[in-house]
């Protein structure tokens, strides 16, 4: 497996590079923004582990060209002072982020579990049919990553792919954050976290009508989040 390291700061980078070496893992790394992009664009990487400052250009840049054309899994790193800019990374692609300072081990543990669940919703989608709610409204081809609203394709992140069919999986059934957080991402919070929230939010403008009036993607106060909608051909 090989792996894009975009990070700046040199120890850092040196650091987070031996540890996933010893994992096993190649690892690609660049300090500057346009280097990873030329890099991403002459190989075939697993997963991106993308800094938001960088040389050259800004890693919100890196990541919003990588996602016109791939789905590989990226993780971004942030500073505390900064963590609000990891929101806008979600908001781009980016599947997870990770605040500075971290442990490494921490580090890696995150891309074994964002890994796994690529690799199990991969298997999973293979052994699903096409899933029609809501009379033909909203369909999903888990295998080929085909959403159509109303007819119309629309494009999802691979994070946003996986949530919306790990709802789709049980209509109807109330996930609460942590689990969904697990199903999705493959860690569970220590805490609260804005990161499946934010994804939920990308989800819901890119399949609603009308996000803040949404109809499909359920929140439900104090319990978690469902898919509203029945499968067709079953009773709601």
């Amino acid at each position: 497996m090989r792996i894009l390291l975009v990070e700046d700061e040199p120890k850092i980078r040196e650091v987070l590079a031996a540890y996933l070496k010893n994992e096993g893992w190649e690892v690609d790394f660049t300090p500057d923004g346009n280097e990873a992009l030329a890099l991403f664009r002459s190989r075939a990487y697993d997963l991106v582990i993308l800094d938001l400052m960088l040389e050259g250009l800004p890693g919100e840049e890196v990541c919003r060209e990588i996602r016109q054309s791939s789905f590989v899994p990226i993780v971004m790193i942030t500073s505390k002072s900064r963590e609000s800019d990891a929101i806008i990374g979600l908001n781009l692609g980016a599947d997870d982020y990770i605040v500075k300072p971290f442990r490494v081990k921490e580090v890696v543990a995150r891309i074994h579990a964002l890994l796994r669940r690529t690799r199990q919703y991969t298997a999973e989608a293979e052994k699903n049919a096409v899933m029609s709610f809501d009379k033909g409204r909203l369909v999903l081809e888990p295998e080929t990553g085909t959403v159509l609203v109303r007819g119309v394709p629309v494009s999802l992140t691979a994070t946003e792919l996986k949530l919306l069919c790990v709802l789709a999986s049980k209509p109807g059934k109330v996930f609460a954050r942590n689990d969904l957080t697990y199903e999705v991402l493959g860690y569970r919070f220590q805490g609260e976290s804005r990161t499946i929230d934010t994804h939920l939010k990308n989800l819901r403008k890119k399949i609603e009508e009308d996000p803040k009036e949404p109809q499909y993607v359920l929140t439900m106060i104090g319990s978690g989040y469902k898919l509203a909608a029945a499968l067709d051909g079953k009773e709601p």
